[in-house]
C-alpha cells in the first residue's frame, strides 16, 4: 500500500505555477502544430470485399438455414438485445471467419472487453483470415491510441478515417493541433460493421469497449445491434469497401509508428509536488492492455440462434458527407433524410429510440404531418441524468414543451442501472429488454450509471430501421451514418418490446401540467414523480441551461 504523501508547505502555490505551465505548454503546441497537415501521396492500395462468401463455412451456413427455414427472402436477422449476445455473436463472427474480417467503427477503447476481441482478431490473422479495420479518428488517444498496435500486426491492415493532425497525448491536444480545420475535423464517420466472410454482419449502435459489453465500472450504455447473414451482407460490405477506399482513409503507418505508440504508453514526466496520475505502462507485445489475459469467452452458436428471414436493404451515407466543404455537394440522400421520408409514410404509428433528439425544423413539420393525420409518435430518449452528453440535451431541451404540444408521447430513459434495462442477460430476438450480462467479465454490471445508446425507429409495426444514426441535426448532416431497414413483422413486433419495455419499467413519461413540464413515473414504479430534471445534479442542470441558448444544433 502506497503512503499517503504529506503535504507540501506551500502546495496550493506551488501547483497553481505548474498548472499553469501544463496550460502553457498546451497552447504552445496547439500553436505549434496548427500548421500541421496531413501527408501527402498516401499510398493506398485498394481492396475489396471477398467476392465468394458460398465458399466458406459461414456463407454455406447461411444457404443451410435458409433452406431448413423454407425461406424466400434471402436475408436473415436477429436482435441482439443483450451484452451477451452482443459480444459473443462478434466472437462468433470471429473464430469461423475462413478468409476475411472487416471491420468498422467510430470508437473502440482499450480496455478488456476489446482486448478479448483483438486476440481473437489476431488469431483470425494467424491462420491466414484478411483483416480490414477501418476506425474514425476522433477517439484515438490516450490510452485508447494503443488500439492502433493492430495495425502492426502481421495479415491486419488498419486506417484512420477523416484524420486529426494534433498529438494524440490528449483530445484536448488534438483539438488544439487542428483547430485551423475545424471545418473538416468536426464531421465524423460514426458508422458501425462487423463482417465476416462476406457471409455474416453485425450493424447498430455499440462502438468497441466494456461500456458496450457489460464491463464498466463508472457507467453502462443500454445498446441495440442487428446480426445479420445472407445477401444483406453484401450491401454492407460493398458500404464499407466505399469508406475504406476512399482518400480520407488513411493507412496508420502513413501516420505514426510504433515507436509514437512506445512514447505515448510511458509515463509522463512531471514536477515532483506535480499531481500524480497514474502512468500507463508500456503494453506486451500484442496486447492493447498490460498484463490482461483474456479468459475463454464462448462464442454464439450460429447454427442455433433463432433467425427471422425478411426483404432489407442497407440505409448508407456516402463518404462524401464527411471532410472539406459543403456539407451537401457529395452527400446527396442521407440515412437521416431517407428515415424521414419513411416516418412520413407511416399510416399506424411511429416509435423511436434515440439517445440524442434534436429534431430540427424539418423533422418538427413532419411530426405534425403525422400528428394531424392522428397517428401517434412515441419517443424514448435519455433524460439530463442518464445523458453522457449533455450538450445534445441542451439541444433537445428547446424542442421538449413543442414537442408536446404537438403530441408527441415523450419519455426519458432514468440513469439508474436498477430499473434501466440492465437487469440480467436478455437475449437475443424478442427478448424482454435490453439486458446487460455477464459477457465482458462479471456476473452483472456494476456500472453507477446507464446511459441509452440504442438507435432505431419502427414503423406500423412492420419496418425496422436500427443502426448508428440518432434522430438530430449532426446525423443528418455532420457524421455519416448507416443503418439495415428490415420489412418484417415479427422482428418490428420483437423490437418494439423492447421499447414498450423501456416505457413501462425504466423511462418517465414528460408531461405538460398547466404549461409546465411533469416527469411521470410508470404505474407501480419504484420512483416518484418530478417536477424538474429527475436524478440531474443542480450544477448539471446549471450548465444546460446556460449553454442551450449558445449552441449550434447541427453541432450537439
Amino acid at each position: 500500500m502506497q503512503a499517503q504523501r504529506a503535504p507540501s508547505a506551500i502546495p496550493a502555490a506551488f501547483n497553481f505555477r505548474w498548472w499553469w505551465r501544463q496550460l502553457l505548454c498546451l497552447l504552445l503546441a496547439g500553436w505549434a502544430a496548427g500548421c500541421a497537415s496531413l501527408p501527402s501521396n498516401v499510398q493506398r492500395e485498394p481492396s475489396r470485399a471477398f467476392d465468394a462468401p458460398q465458399s466458406t463455412a459461414l456463407g454455406q451456413l447461411v444457404q443451410a438455414r435458409r433452406a431448413q427455414a423454407r425461406a424466400k427472402p434471402e436475408s436473415a436477422f436477429t436482435l441482439l438485445d443483450s451484452v451477451d449476445a452482443a459480444l459473443s455473436s462478434r466472437l462468433a463472427l470471429v473464430d469461423g471467419a475462413q478468409r476475411t474480417l472487416d471491420l468498422q467503427y467510430y470508437a473502440v477503447h482499450a480496455d478488456r472487453s476489446t482486448e478479448l476481441l483483438l486476440e481473437r482478431i489476431r488469431a483470425a490473422a494467424r491462420r491466414g483470415v484478411r483483416v480490414r479495420v477501418l476506425l474514425d479518428d476522433f477517439n484515438t488517444v490516450g490510452d485508447d491510441a494503443q488500439v492502433l498496435r493492430l495495425a502492426f500486426e502481421k495479415g491486419v491492415e488498419m486506417r484512420l478515417f477523416n484524420p486529426l493532425t494534433g498529438s494524440r497525448a490528449s483530445l484536448i491536444t488534438r483539438l488544439l493541433g487542428s483547430v485551423h480545420e475545424a471545418d473538416r475535423i468536426q464531421k465524423r464517420m460514426h458508422n458501425k460493421l462487423f463482417i465476416a466472410d462476406n457471409a455474416w454482419g453485425i450493424a447498430g449502435g455499440r462502438n468497441l469497449g466494456d461500456a458496450y459489453f457489460g464491463g464498466d465500472e463508472k457507467s453502462a450504455f443500454v445498446d441495440l445491434d442487428v446480426l445479420a447473414g445472407g445477401a444483406i451482407v453484401r450491401q454492407m460490405s460493398a458500404s464499407f469497401d466505399r469508406y475504406w477506399n476512399d482518400e480520407l482513409s488513411y493507412p496508420v503507418q502513413s501516420l505514426l509508428s510504433e515507436r509514437d505508440l512506445d512514447k505515448l504508453s510511458q509515463p509522463a514526466r512531471r514536477e515532483p509536488d506535480a499531481p500524480a496520475d497514474a502512468a500507463a505502462a508500456k503494453p506486451a507485445h500484442g496486447q492493447v492492455l498490460p498484463g490482461v489475459n483474456p479468459r475463454p469467452t464462448p462464442s454464439m452458436d450460429l447454427q442455433r440462434v433463432t433467425l427471422t428471414w425478411a426483404p432489407a436493404t442497407l440505409l448508407a451515407d456516402e463518404p462524401g458527407k464527411i471532410g472539406p466543404g459543403d456539407d451537401e455537394a457529395d452527400a446527396g440522400e442521407t440515412v437521416v433524410d431517407g428515415l424521414l421520408q419513411l416516418i412520413r409514410g407511416a399510416r399506424q404509428e411511429v416509435m423511436i429510440i434515440s439517445p440524442y433528439f434534436v429534431p430540427g425544423a424539418e423533422m418538427m413539420k413532419v411530426f405534425r404531418e403525422l400528428r394531424g393525420r392522428g397517428i401517434p409518435v412515441r419517443v424514448l430518449t435519455n433524460s439530463l441524468a442518464s445523458n453522457d452528453a449533455p450538450a445534445a440535451h441542451a439541444g433537445y431541451k428547446r424542442y421538449r414543451k413543442d414537442l408536446l404540444a404537438v403530441g408527441v408521447e415523450l419519455h426519458e430513459m432514468r440513469s439508474d442501472p436498477a430499473t434501466a434495462g440492465l437487469h440480467g442477460s436478455g437475449g437475443s430476438s424478442g427478448g424482454s429488454g435490453f439486458g446487460l450480462g455477464s459477457a465482458a467479465g462479471g456476473s452483472k454490471s456494476g456500472a453507477s450509471r446507464a446511459s441509452l445508446h440504442s438507435k432505431a425507429v419502427i414503423i406500423d409495426r412492420r419496418l425496422s430501421v436500427i443502426g448508428s444514426m440518432n434522430l438530430d441535426l449532426r446525423s443528418q448532416r455532420k457524421n455519416s451514418e448507416v443503418a439495415l431497414l428490415i420489412r418484417s413483422r415479427a422482428l418490428s413486433d420483437a423490437s418494439a418490446r423492447l421499447i414498450e419495455r423501456e416505457f413501462s419499467q425504466a423511462a418517465y413519461q414528460v408531461v405538460l401540467n398547466d404549461g409546465q413540464l411533469l416527469w411521470k413515473a410508470p404505474p407501480g414504479a419504484p420512483f416518484k414523480d418530478a417536477t424538474s430534471e429527475p436524478d440531474a445534479p443542480l450544477k448539471l442542470r446549471l450548465f444546460v441551461d446556460l449553454l442551450g441558448p449558445f449552441a449550434p444544433e447541427e453541432m450537439l
